[in-house]
């Protein structure tokens, strides 16, 4: 039997600012909704496992419980996985990981956040000898080292908003109503006159100001993944998981990881960067994705805008933190199977950056029906 995972199903809440759309639903009554929609959109008898990630949770194994609230059933077990903002990507690649070992076959897997009811503090990312900045002072670290300007982060800003606002239909297709909210909260029409007036946030003198970062924010997001005998059998488009990867940096400048995470997953599948179709770098911040397509040789504004997060990113969309890494792999269903880039690509990669040096990488390839 062919074992290669396949996402063949893949939904989300819409993505609420902190304290506002969500305020009054926990990290799991977000996710809950999400993987009963997905369980219902998969259609199989039965589900083998749950893995999520979160970042700043309440505690406890939280894909549990949104499994029991789901209603999957008693028997279906569920575990939490932490890797900070990588967390709902890490699920997937965990997921993943099973299903192509044969230990389950049908998982669903993501991330969730509540950002309204994050536990307060944060630990640390890594040992304060090596460097343990917070992100947003990374992130102005990166704007420095790589000469990131402040006109093209507010450039990348302005237009992850109007990409978002034009693409408000076809993500409609992503997203299961929690309470009354139905679309993504944040995004606006904003434009680089109002951007360039902003303050710097982090640092005197800096760049990276709250118009050119991403906007804490509550939401859910989840994947269903088969092996690639049940996806045929079922006669299912999906998107087939070529590999996944995870590398180390400097934790003084996290930002810099899906870099070479990337580098790495394309050479180890044989697959050159020009051939995917469909690009989504978690956008924490304009200086971090702008470092990191500036390291690839990529040009989100001008050559390859059209392949890199065409229908805004988590800049306009919000940053839930341990659900953005797999929004990013729920966005390139939609790109790939959903109609959101005509004609549809073959590859799509999701990539995010996490907090204490790492980075993370998924490749997938369109499998139709």
């Amino acid at each position: 039997m062919n074992l290669t995972p396949v996402v063949v199903a893949a939904r989300r809440t819409a993505i609420g600012t902190a304290g506002k759309a969500f305020r009054d639903f926990t990290v799991t009554d977000l996710l809950a909704p999400v993987l009963s929609a997905v369980a219902q959109d998969l259609q199989v008898p039965q589900v083998d496992d749950v893995v999520i990630g979160v970042a700043r949770g309440p505690g406890g194994n939280i894909a549990r419980v949104a499994a029991l609230q789901a209603q999957l059933g008693l028997h279906v077990p569920g575990m939490t996985v932490d890797r900070q903002c990588g967390s709902g990507l890490a699920a997937i690649q965990v997921a993943a990981a099973l299903v192509a070992s044969g230990a389950a076959t049908v998982v669903l897997a993501g991330g969730a956040e509540s950002c309204t009811h994050a536990s307060p503090g944060r630990a640390a990312f890594a040992p304060s000898d090596i460097g343990d900045p917070d992100m947003g002072p990374a992130a102005e670290t990166l704007a420095t080292d790589f000469a990131i300007s402040r006109e093209r982060q507010d450039a990348l800003a302005a237009r992850s908003h109007e990409n978002a606002l034009a693409a408000a239909q076809i993500v409609a297709q992503e997203i299961v109503p929690v309470g009354n909210q139905l679309v993504d909260q944040r995004p606006r029409k904003l434009d680089v006159e109002l951007l360039a007036r902003m303050p710097a946030v982090f640092t005197e003198n800096g760049t990276v100001t709250a118009g050119n970062s991403c906007g804490i924010s509550d939401g859910a997001a989840a994947v269903a993944i088969v092996p690639e005998w049940l996806r045929a059998e079922r006669g299912l488009p999906g998107l087939r998981i070529l590999g996944w990867t995870a590398v180390g940096v400097d934790p003084r400048t996290p930002g810099i990881g899906p870099a070479p995470a990337i580098s790495q997953l394309l050479d180890r599948c044989e697959i050159d960067l020009d051939q995917i179709g469909a690009i989504e770098i978690v956008e924490a911040f304009a200086a971090q994705v702008l470092a990191v397509t500036d390291a690839l040789g990529l040009d989100p504004l001008g050559r390859d805008a059209h392949r890199i997060a065409p229908l805004g990113g988590a800049i306009a969309l919000g940053h839930p933190w341990g659900a953005s890494g797999a929004m990013v792999v729920v966005r390139l269903l939609t790109e790939l199977l959903r109609g959101g880039i005509v004609p549809s690509p073959r590859y799509g990669l999701a990539a995010c950056a996490v907090g204490g040096g790492q980075g993370l990488a998924l490749l997938v390839e369109r499998v139709d029906a």
